[in-house]
């Protein structure tokens, strides 16, 4: 006959919910009390909304390590995955590109974003953070000087423009030139086709250097790869060519966390979606000018921003 532990305040059974109630409690108060790491990709827009995320969390008292301009894209997502970093703000418009395997019937942009979203939570246990409402979504820039003079307006002008033979040099990121929902969306809405002798391509998605290259007209270069919230469009006398079809997808600014971040720290969400809900296109279009044309360093652009919105003192 076994002995029972008269010592024992619970039997076998429970004590085992118990233990692992307390593990669970343990690993929230260690996820707690260590620092929140941020990180965001290369480009202006997204160093200023890293920088943007870094002041408000350490204005409520969170511990930051600031990783910001972690890499393009890919880099910066599999550092999200891989637990180097805990949050960086993405884009709506990038979910399809990140999220795999996820079959939907339906056809509404919306639905099939949610769709997404709880499925990246699921397999990946990462939470999506309500959106800006800006959207900064790819273009195709070209100087006014050549709008005005070849008529050039839309992509379905620019289309006409190219498949009429005429000297084409666009740059624009890797990134662009390669994903389905960059370049290749243009050029299959627009039935168009630039070839490898016509594009420069650069390792970074930084759109001041496109453009840049594009107002001098360096290497001949007459098209950019530009964004639709770049603030320095108009300083460099430049036109982005309006997408009368809708090539590209809504690209609006989100924070894309860990979850078991955000659990340890609820309020982050209580933080970050309030400053997100007021970025709108005009208002992240005058803050990246303020850093491209204005020369400001992404944070000291961020902290006015948060200060004069009464975010931070």
């Amino acid at each position: 006959m076994s002995k029972s532990n008269g010592n024992s305040l619970f039997p076998i059974k429970c004590q085992i919910p118990v233990i692992f109630s307390l593990f669970c409690l343990m690993s929230q108060i260690i996820h707690a009390d260590r620092p929140v790491v941020i990180g965001s990709k290369i480009d202006t827009e997204s160093n200023l909304l890293c920088q943007m995320i870094h002041l408000t969390l350490s204005h409520q008292g969170l511990k930051i390590i600031d990783k910001c301009s972690t890499g393009v894209t890919q880099v910066v997502r599999k550092a999200l995955l891989e637990g180097e970093i805990d949050l960086y703000p993405e884009y709506t418009g990038n979910v399809q590109n990140l999220v795999k395997n996820v079959k939907t019937n339906s056809k509404d942009p919306l639905k099939i974003y949610q769709t997404l979203v709880q499925a990246d939570l699921k397999q990946n246990k990462i939470v999506w953070l309500k959106p800006a409402p800006a959207n900064n979504t790819f273009v195709i820039a070209i100087t006014k000087k050549m709008a005005n003079s070849e008529h050039i307006n839309s992509m379905d002008d620019f289309a006409r423009y190219v498949n009429s033979g005429n000297h084409v040099k666009l740059i624009g990121s890797y990134e662009f030139v390669s994903r389905a929902d960059g370049l290749k969306a243009f050029e299959s809405k627009y039935k168009f086709k630039l070839k490898s002798n016509q594009l420069i391509m650069l390792p970074g998605g930084n759109t001041a250097q496109t453009e840049t290259a594009l107002a001098r007209g360096a290497n001949k270069i007459n098209a950019a790869m530009a964004y639709g919230t770049d603030g320095q469009l108009a300083a460099l006398n430049l036109v982005a060519l309006k997408d009368t079809q809708g090539a590209q997808e809504t690209y609006q600014p989100a924070v894309t966390i860990r979850a078991s971040v955000l659990n340890s720290h609820p309020e982050i969400k209580s933080s970050i979606e309030p400053l997100f809900a007021g970025l709108s296109s005009p208002v992240l279009s005058e803050l990246n000018s303020q850093i491209v044309v204005g020369g400001q360093t992404p944070k000291s652009v961020a902290e006015q921003y948060l200060k004069q919105r009464g975010f931070i003192k």
